[in-house]
């Protein structure tokens, strides 16, 4: 039996949660025919569900991620992309 404190990040399950909630909306989304970028777009900036796709749960997915957060995330996504570049 391990006794040894384990540390808990509550912050990087959370990026975890929210980037696995990211590509799954992206990827019903690109099922269904739909431009990702643009949807996701007018949904950040609206707040409208409706543009997202009902496909695979996407719409009940995203709503359980604050608008905010979702932008923080993609931000810092990005700015590792470019990091690395």
């Amino acid at each position: 039996m391990n006794r040894n404190t384990i540390l808990y990040n509550s912050e990087a399950l959370e990026t975890e949660l929210i980037t696995d909630i990211i590509k799954k909306v992206y990827a019903a989304l690109e099922e269904k025919g739909y431009d990702p970028i643009a949807q996701l777009s007018g949904y950040i900036t609206s707040g409208d569900p409706s543009y997202i796709t009902s496909h695979n749960n996407a719409r009940s997915l995203i709503k359980h991620v604050d608008r905010d957060d979702l932008v923080e995330e993609l931000l810092r996504n990005f700015l590792e992309i470019t990091k690395e570049e």
